[in-house]
Order: structure tokens, then C-alpha cells, then sequence
């Protein structure tokens, strides 16, 4: 009976270390989750203390650099104003989001089963991505007119290298064991691709993705800045020529919400897709 209390109370003792150092682990678990929200808060609060504090004291007239508050105010005032405009910048890069990123897929799929195309074309993919955006512009603008197929245009181009570098190397970067299984068993082009490579992909295919999701947002503003009446670009380049810095600063912080809530949302689509590997704590 002796022995038996003396291994009841080991293992009782076993349990109540095991119990606390789980304790301990979550405590730090919740408090690194605790300090990843809270830390980018404090970053925007103190950026927009300096702000305010810097206007104040140096007194910079407003229509060099509006106080947070009047741009606040500004946001309430015209918010409907602000909306009507974010909705075709809206449409426009989520288009070129799509359109960019589809033909991205399509082209390297096809590079990585004819090496000949890649030879033959990667080098124009390259040159055409290295004329600067404010250079394409206007020449789509004369190809496809006035509306919002430019615009369309651009948001895919900025969106379209960036996901062909990586779905390139996504499709190639395959395990060569797990290949030569597959060849071994007798597997079609099909079946390696949809089976072995593709899968291979996906995490690089995320990671091109959130860089498109901001582009994309980038793309489209730069092509209203070159010809339109609507729209975050055209309400930027208005509200410039009017010194209403107050209508830009709230312009901008509009734009830049929608540009964050957009690669929040690939995030977000990302961490339930792929789950057969950790993802990096945002």
C-alpha cells in the first residue's frame, strides 16, 4: 500500500508539473498573440501623435498639411463623397487582380511543360515589366480608350510578373523523389501536375498574391491619374490642384484601407487553403 500511495503521489506530482508548465505556455502564447494586435495600434497612434504634434508646433498652414483632426472631420463630412470614388477603383483592381493573376497562372503553366516558350518569351516578360507604369499608361490609354479597361489593364500588368516568378518556381521546385514516383507509377503530365505540382505551388502562389493585392490597389490609382473624372486617383489629383489637403490626406487613408483590407483578405484565404505547413504570425 505504501508503494502503491508513493507512485499515486509521483505520478500526481508528474501531472501537476505537466499542468503548469502548460499554464506557462499559454501565458506566453497569449501574450505574444496580445503583443502582435497591440503593437501595430501603437505604431498608428504614435505616428499620428507625431503628426498632430508636429503641425501644431511648427504651425503648418492647412493647406500645406491638415491636422488629424480636420481629416477625421473631413472623412465623417465626405464620406459619402469618398465611397462613390473608392467603388470603380474598387472594381478596377480587383479586375486587374484577377485578370493579371489568371493569365500569370496560365502562362507559367505553360512555360514549365515548353521550355522553348520560356526561352522565347520570359526575356519580353522581363522588358515589359521594366517600362515603368507612368510610361505604360498612356499608351493603353490610346489602345483601349478612356474608360475603365486602361485601368483594368494596368492593375493586371502590376499584378501579372510577380505571381509568373513565383508560379514558375512553385511548379519547378517540385520534390525530384516524389517526381520520379510518380513517373515510375505510370502517373500522366495530368496527374503530376495537379497532384504534385500545383499543390508544390499554392504557398508560393500566396505569396504573390498579397504582393498583388497592394499593387493591384497601386495600379489602378495610377491610371486614373492619367485620364479619368472618378475614382481614388482622379479624387487625389483634384483635391491637389484644389489645395484641399484635408480631401487628399482623407483620400489617401481611404485608398490605403482598402489596399490593406484587400491583402488581409488573401491573408485570411491563405491560412484556411493551405494547412499542411505553419504560416508565417502576422
Amino acid at each position: 500500500m505504501t508503494a502503491i500511495s508513493s507512485n499515486d503521489t509521483l505520478l500526481t506530482s508528474r501531472e501537476v508539473s505537466i499542468k503548469a508548465a502548460e499554464d506557462i505556455y499559454r501565458t506566453q502564447q497569449r501574450r505574444a498573440r496580445m503583443r502582435r494586435r497591440l503593437l501595430p495600434v501603437a505604431g498608428i497612434l504614435a505616428l499620428i501623435g507625431a503628426w498632430a504634434a508636429v503641425v501644431y508646433i511648427l504651425k503648418v498652414p492647412t493647406f500645406v498639411a491638415p491636422s488629424p483632426q480636420l481629416v477625421a472631420a473631413t472623412l465623417v463630412s465626405k464620406f459619402s463623397i469618398l465611397m462613390a470614388n473608392l467603388w470603380p477603383t474598387a472594381v478596377e483592381a480587383l479586375s486587374g487582380f484577377l485578370l493579371g493573376n489568371l493569365s500569370a497562372i496560365i502562362i507559367a503553366t505553360v512555360f514549365v511543360h515548353k521550355k522553348s516558350m520560356e526561352q522565347a518569351f520570359f526575356p519580353v516578360v522581363v522588358l515589359v515589366n521594366s517600362i515603368p507604369v507612368v510610361a505604360k499608361a498612356p499608351i493603353l490609354v490610346l489602345l483601349l480608350g478612356n474608360g475603365m479597361e486602361p485601368k483594368i489593364a494596368i492593375a493586371a500588368l502590376v499584378c501579372f510578373f510577380p505571381t509568373l516568378v513565383n508560379m514558375v518556381r512553385g511548379l519547378e521546385s517540385v520534390n525530384p523523389q516524389s517526381l520520379e514516383l510518380m513517373k515510375v507509377l505510370s502517373a500522366s503530365k495530368t496527374e503530376i501536375f495537379f497532384k504534385l505540382r500545383l499543390l508544390n505551388s499554392v504557398p508560393y502562389l500566396f505569396s504573390a498574391l498579397k504582393i498583388a493585392a497592394s499593387t493591384a490597389v497601386i495600379g489602378a490609382i495610377v491610371g486614373e491619374w492619367i485620364g479619368s473624372t472618378t475614382g481614388i486617383g482622379a479624387l487625389i489629383i483634384q483635391s491637389t490642384y484644389n489645395f484641399d489637403s484635408a480631401m487628399l490626406y482623407a483620400t489617401v487613408i481611404v485608398g490605403s484601407a482598402f489596399s490593406v483590407t484587400f491583402f488581409l483578405t488573401i491573408t485570411l484565404i491563405e491560412r484556411l487553403v493551405i494547412r499542411w505547413q505553419p504560416i508565417a504570425p502576422t
